[in-house]
């Protein structure tokens, strides 16, 4: 709208006080917002719990306030609280989180947009949103259709959250110490995509050449390539930022890589490998999950430690097994907490290490 001026938020609760209200008389508090030890038919909201929802803005309403607004100080506040005490939950599942920290990381973008904020402000909130959806859509794993969640929505945002991001870092001027992790996390998540690395090849050369961005191109060239000991080389050395990125495309990385195994060894009479081979070139989580990969596409097994490459039998039904990817991602926290990875104000030096494969 010429001449409107974009507000300043100016509520410092992670809920406005008006939608704790609503959303108590119209009994949609989430489960983990509601007032420890409050039962019965009317649940009380948590002013430390409870996080603004989203709502979609319609054609010609009204603009919410100022008083409606988080300033992205709050809304950093709210980003640190979902990675703290929400994605860290173990009494839920992780699919109720998921659906309950994607939702409230959207209302956080939305408020964002609706007012007034430096480049660096919106980029530090945009950065930490996005780290904290990363890891909760990881953490769904081999589970992600089923429960209170829509893996295609999620996927939709995680695109939205980086188009968001990414349009920010084109028009300010920063700085934003942690760009080039952000957008080799891009590139990571978007693997393969033409369109991803095009996009990144039009990056300012000084920050291709960042150890972050570098990375990432060399995964995206390890994938395109089919070169499975040198992408799954890199995949172990990536930290878990990245790592959580990338974890959507290791099913198919693996089915690719059985796939070439297939043809080159197969024989009419079969020829075995030994399954610890495949545990290693693959990064896969011990030998049941090697057996569980072989076995889901045709691939007989000779004992409990080998493989059986016949001719024929190779075959590919539906989508690729997700595997756990313990070793790839869930053991690289290190003992450090979620929040600890989000709220990082450098990049994670284990960044540098996988450079010399390049």
């Amino acid at each position: 709208m010429p001449g409107y001026e974009l507000p300043v938020g100016t509520c410092l609760d992670m809920c406005p006080a008006a939608e704790r209200t609503q959303r108590e008389k119209e009994r949609r508090l989430h489960r983990f917002e509601v007032a420890p030890g409050c039962r019965g038919d009317r649940p009380r909201a948590d002013p430390q719990r409870a996080v603004k929802e989203y709502s979609r803005p319609a054609a010609g309403k009204i603009r919410p306030p100022p008083s409606q607004l988080r300033p992205p100080s709050v809304l950093l506040a709210t980003v640190r609280y979902l990675a703290s005490e929400v994605a860290e939950r173990t009494d839920a599942s992780c699919a109720e989180v998921a659906s309950f920290v994607a939702d409230r990381l959207r209302a956080v973008r939305l408020d964002l947009a609706l007012q007034s904020a430096s480049d660096v402000e919106t980029a530090l909130v945009l950065e930490s949103a996005l780290a904290v959806l990363l890891a909760v859509v990881a953490r769904l794993g081999p589970s992600a259709t089923h429960g209170p969640v829509d893996p295609m929505l999620l996927q939709a945002q995680v695109q939205e959250s980086f188009g968001s991001l990414r349009r920010c870092y084109a028009l300010g001027a920063g700085p934003h110490p942690r760009q080039a992790t952000f957008q080799g996390l891009f590139l990571l998540y978007n693997l393969g995509s033409v369109e991803a690395l095009h996009e990144v090849l039009q990056l300012p050369a000084a920050l291709r050449s960042c150890p972050a961005l570098r990375t990432a191109l060399a995964v995206d060239s390890a994938f395109r390539e089919g070169n499975a000991a040198r992408l799954f080389r890199l995949l172990r050395m990536l930290p878990y930022l990245q790592s959580c990125a990338v974890q959507c495309h290791v099913g198919r990385a693996r089915r690719g890589a059985l796939a070439r195994l297939a043809r080159a060894l197969s024989t009419s009479k079969g020829q075995t490998l030994p399954l610890g081979f495949m545990v290693h070139l693959l990064a896969l989580d011990g030998p049941k999950e090697a057996r569980d990969l072989c076995q889901a596409h045709g691939l007989p097994l000779d004992g409990q430690e080998r493989v059986v490459f016949l001719r024929g039998r190779y075959t590919e039904e539906g989508l690729p097994p997700a595997g756990t990817c313990q070793i790839l991602v869930g053991n690289k926290l290190g003992g450090r907490t979620l929040e600890d990875v989000v709220m990082a104000e450098e990049e994670d030096e284990a960044v540098d290490r996988p450079v010399t494969e390049i």
